[in-house]
């Protein structure tokens, strides 16, 4: 028998007592977070990898793909976020509509996704941070305090990485709205930049370059050098640039009014990414021959590659302000589930504790700064970067099946706030087949551990680990557990 912690217990929880968190987040700012999550490591960073070695000019039609399937998820996330407004997200969500088994796993992969996708955004920055030093200050970090011992240019430690990772715990420790309002001035920088790119390099392009000859680097040739295996591998790949807008449901518990402010930040921050995304990548792909593009800067190289050194110098640090915003809401996210497992027993009650003046959940957002940042410090950027996604897409069936449930289970909460269209199992059926055919089109080119794809296997471990704990703690400390023996 499942345990499933009843929906009134999970909103008193956060109903503003001494237990929850402080309300301070508005439309605006939760939209600000969204698109400081979603623009980032996807456009800076893997673009001109996913263009390069998947989908070549057809990477446009991978981002239309991989926005729908945030669509369909985005719709959900909407409407159960709106109703059970509390931190945690899908773990929250599956926990009050699956049970608690099936929010352990969830929230467990959650952890990985937000834990794993900071070290993997930490290392990016701390790339782009070296380049500007030394265009900027003539400044070379040394090698053996900029790459991890397993890099290919092996070093000692990435302290840059670790470093930005501490910085943004401290913050994220002094409190939400502090956070958020940094986060917001450096999001009208990066979009300023992302449109920057657009007007000098929309006037640069070579429309041949969309129809390269086949070739050993170009495939078959033209729009669809890959094929439509490239296309769906593609939107697998960058399906690291729409992680992020899940981040806003976290902040459920902190915002004014969750069941408007929540769709809103979520949808608003989705469609604007979206439509930069398609329109930059056709101006990458336009600028530079899609097989020249496998480089950890793509839009710098594109417009310095272009003979404008100086507008690379404005994308670079753009770049560097949009990796620090996606560091700060993934953090934040993972914090904040972490907290929600720990207030619900399955995990030590030491990592509730909230500051008493700033009620920010100050162990967990220590604890976890420490161990994200000793991972960028030690790790290669390809071996986390390739965990990410899975947690991601995971989440996504999960909060998908758990809305018509919600729906049949809850009906007295139907028609309060927003609601799906197409009634209750249209959307989110989409949204959980979409997502998982993403799952299955990360094993397109993908490295593999025992002929494994490495992400499916270590989403694998991870979650075996997870069990493991589990069933030696959380489910003997559960407090869902303890009230039904009373």
């Amino acid at each position: 028998m499942q345990r499933v912690k009843p929906l009134g217990g999970i909103l008193v929880d956060g109903a503003g007592n001494e237990r929850g968190l402080k309300r301070t987040l508005g439309r605006w700012t939760l939209t600000a977070m969204g698109i400081g999550a979603i623009i980032g490591t996807g456009i800076f960073v893997l673009t001109g990898v996913a263009a390069a070695t998947r989908a070549g000019p057809a990477l446009t039609i991978s981002f239309i793909i991989a926005g729908i399937v945030s669509a369909f998820a985005a719709l959900c996330y909407s409407e159960v976020a709106g109703k059970i407004p509390i931190a945690g997200s899908a773990y929250t969500y599956a926990y009050a509509t699956l049970g608690e088994f099936f929010a352990w796993v969830i929230g467990w992969d959650l952890i990985l996704e937000y834990g794993v996708g900071s070290a993997t955004v930490s290392i990016g920055w701390s790339g782009y941070f070296a380049n500007f030093m030394q265009a900027a200050f003539n400044l070379r970090i040394p090698n053996a305090w900029a790459h991890s011992p397993f890099d290919p240019v092996p070093g000692i430690a990435n302290l840059p990485a670790a470093i930005i990772i501490l910085v943004i715990t401290a913050l994220l420790i002094r409190g939400t709205r502090e956070s958020a309002q940094v986060n917001a001035i450096i999001v009208a920088c990066k979009v300023a930049v992302v449109l920057f790119f657009i007007v000098v390099g929309i006037g640069r392009v070579d429309p041949a370059n969309w129809h390269l000859p086949a070739g050993p680097t170009t495939g078959s040739g033209g729009y669809f050098p890959f094929g439509w295996t490239g296309v769906f591998g593609g939107a697998a790949f960058i399906f690291f640039a729409y992680i992020g807008f899940d981040a806003i449901s976290t902040a459920a518990e902190e915002t004014v009014d969750p069941k408007a402010d929540i769709p809103f930040g979520i949808m608003t921050s989705l469609a604007i990414c979206t439509v930069l995304y398609i329109i930059v990548v056709a101006v990458l792909t336009g600028m530079v021959p899609f097989n020249e593009l496998n480089v950890s800067s793509p839009v710098a190289f594109a417009v310095i590659r272009a003979g404008l050194p100086w507008a690379g110098f404005i994308i670079s640090v753009g770049a560097i302000a949009g990796l620090t915003t996606v560091l700060l809401v993934l953090m934040y996210g993972q914090s904040r589930i972490f907290f929600s497992m720990s207030r619900d027993g399955l995990i030590p009650k030491a990592f509730t504790s909230l500051h008493p003046q700033w009620r920010t959940p100050m162990f967990s957002t220590l604890f976890f700064g420490i161990v994200i940042a000793l991972t960028a410090a030690f790790t290669p950027i390809d071996f986390v970067g390739s965990l990410t996604n899975m947690g991601t897409l995971g989440a996504f069936i999960i909060v998908s099946i758990a809305l018509p449930i919600l729906r049949k289970s809850h009906p007295e909460l139907n028609g309060n706030g927003f609601q799906v269209p197409f009634g209750p199992l249209i959307i989110p059926a989409l949204s959980a087949i979409t997502a998982f055919g993403l799952m299955v089109s990360l094993m397109f080119n993908s490295p593999t551990i025992a002929h494994i794809p490495l992400p499916w296997f270590g989403f694998v471990v991870w979650t075996l680990i997870g069990l493991v704990f589990y069933y030696a703690y959380g489910r003997k400390h559960s407090t869902v557990g303890a009230q039904e023996h009373l």
